[in-house]
């Protein structure tokens, strides 16, 4: 093995054995049904925001923002504001209430509210379709970084990760994950400040050049936002902020942790200190994609994506750079681990609840074993998919997951927990717009390259359109089928907006 390579090696095979080795900590905790599923709801607020901070931060904000702002700009910073704003709308709206619903998944709440199997099995179909889209990047990511960090084929990353994750979720669900994902977002967010200060003081060695001066044909608008988009760009920017500002609350695995606060106070306790995480941990990839602008300009036309790993290497020679690329390297499999661990007990909750837990094979399985064979599905399926189509862009296919689950979700929870008039078809029939509308955007983006034009503009990000579109064929339906308002309705609301202090003094 090369010397290059050593500080990459070592730094994936220590994340690793950090992973497996907090996690098999966690698993003597981890004992019932509940435990694998919501922890027992017994997660505590800052325990909890570090672990949403650990699985949200994945693949697209390690890598992927820095990459999109070295190419593109200033208009690519709406993703990390988008992905940071999400949870204020999180919070306002959704985080309390859905903590109070009792539920353990997203198909549970439908169920709950509309009295609809129907909803149920389309909110299933939905969770595995957005999960293994959201987890497609992460394995990409993590054949990109095996490949960067020491020149292995890019399927071994997806291995790995899927092994890992496999072992850590199968043996102790959430409760195991929790603290691993804790851990893994401190040194996600130490992988990157401790490199960007050496690399800060660097840039200002070398007279602090300007970042926005002589790179690619686009440098005159690179630090400008809008500079060269027109009325595409304006829409562009516009569906984006719709996507990642709406898309948070439809995030399988991100609404699944909500599931395993104590009550709803804590809930909300826990998506304010999420807030001030997120904010710190996206004031760093702008930084490493501004100096990439002078230092590592050949990856804005090939390669973005791998400019956070390349970029110590790149400003600093010597045994210095090396241990800020083994650095670098192990907070980006870290990455891919923690988001990958928490999509994956969102979808196996799903699964094991309706597929596994139901029919699998000859046998019926039931609790942990139902979630055990959610959790393979779950896992294997993405895995292969990136092994075979390894190209495509991760924070693009990020992008894409958010404008699914803006589509469907969230109209479902803002109707489902504020308006008392939604009916079981006028669920069915929004999610139907929204999911087709965006998986048709979905489908198109993957297949074909073309960026120009109003088709592809309007197909690329599709949130602007899809959106309204799901709530208005919500509402339109609910109030043509308004007879068909479940009867517990009145009382499932009552449970939804009453806060914790009032049951207290009922009890």
């Amino acid at each position: 093995m090369s010397t290059d390579v050593v500080p990459g090696f070592v730094a994936v095979v220590l994340v690793t054995v950090a992973t497996l080795a907090i996690g098999t900590w966690g698993l003597k905790f981890s004992r019932t049904t509940s435990d694998f599923f919501v922890a027992s709801r017994t997660v505590r607020p800052g325990l909890n925001a570090s672990a949403i901070g650990g699985e949200y931060l994945s693949a697209a904000s390690f890598l992927g923002v820095a990459g999109l702002v070295l190419t593109f700009g200033a208009d690519m910073l709406w993703y990390p504001v988008g992905w940071t704003a999400g949870y204020l709308v999180l919070l306002v709206l959704v985080a309390a209430p859905l903590r109070r619903s009792g539920a353990y998944t997203l198909p549970d709440f439908a169920e709950a509210r509309l009295g609809s199997r129907g909803v149920r099995a389309l909110c299933s179909m939905l969770v595995v379709a957005i999960g293994w889209l959201y987890l497609l990047p992460q394995f990409q990511g993590a054949g990109l970084t095996l490949k960067a960090a020491i020149g292995a084929p890019t399927w071994v990353g997806p291995m790995v990760v899927a092994l890992v994750v496999l072992i850590n979720v199968g043996s102790g669900g959430m409760r195991s994950i929790t603290f691993v994902q804790a851990f893994q977002y401190w040194l996600k967010l130490t992988a990157l400040l401790l490199p960007a200060f050496v690399l800060v003081a660097v840039w200002v060695g070398d007279g602090a050049p300007d970042p926005t001066i002589g790179v690619g044909a686009g440098a005159d608008y690179w630090s400008l936002p809008l500079g060269s988009g027109g009325g595409q760009g304006l829409y562009v920017t516009y569906s984006l902020i719709v996507a990642t500002f709406l898309g948070t609350m439809g995030l399988p695995h991100v609404v699944v942790r909500f599931y395993t606060n104590p009550d709803g106070r804590a809930a909300r306790r826990t998506t304010l200190v999420v807030l001030a995480l997120l904010g710190a941990f996206y004031l760093l990839p702008p930084v490493y994609g501004a100096l990439g602008r002078i230092y590592a300009a050949d990856l804005a036309t090939a390669g973005s994506d791998a400019l956070v790993l390349e970029l110590p290497r790149l400003m600093v020679d010597g045994l210095l750079g090396e241990v800020l690329t083994g650095l670098v390297t192990a907070g980006a499999f870290a990455a891919f681990l923690s988001t990958s661990s928490g999509l994956s007990i969102a979808v196996a909750g799903v699964l094991s609840q309706d597929v596994t837990g139901r029919h699998f094979g000859t046998h019926r399985l039931s609790g942990v074993a139902a979630f055990r064979a959610g959790a393979a599905i779950a896992v294997v399926v993405p895995a292969m998919v990136s092994i075979a189509a390894p190209d495509v862009g991760v924070a693009r296919t990020v992008g894409l997951a958010f404008a699914v689950a803006a589509s469907t979700f969230c109209p479902l929870l803002l109707l489902g927990i504020w308006w008392r008039g939604l009916t079981a078809a006028g669920a069915i029939a929004g999610l139907a717009v929204g999911g087709l509308g965006s998986g048709l955007a979905v489908g198109w983006t993957l297949v074909t390259s073309e960026t120009t034009g109003w088709v592809a503009v309007l197909l690329g990000q599709p949130a602007a359109w899809s959106v309204p579109a799901a709530i208005a064929t919500m509402v339109v339906v609910s109030r043509a089928t308004h007879s068909r308002v479940p009867a517990h309705a009145g009382r499932f609301m009552v449970r939804l907006h009453t806060p914790e202090s009032v049951d207290l003094q009922r009890s």
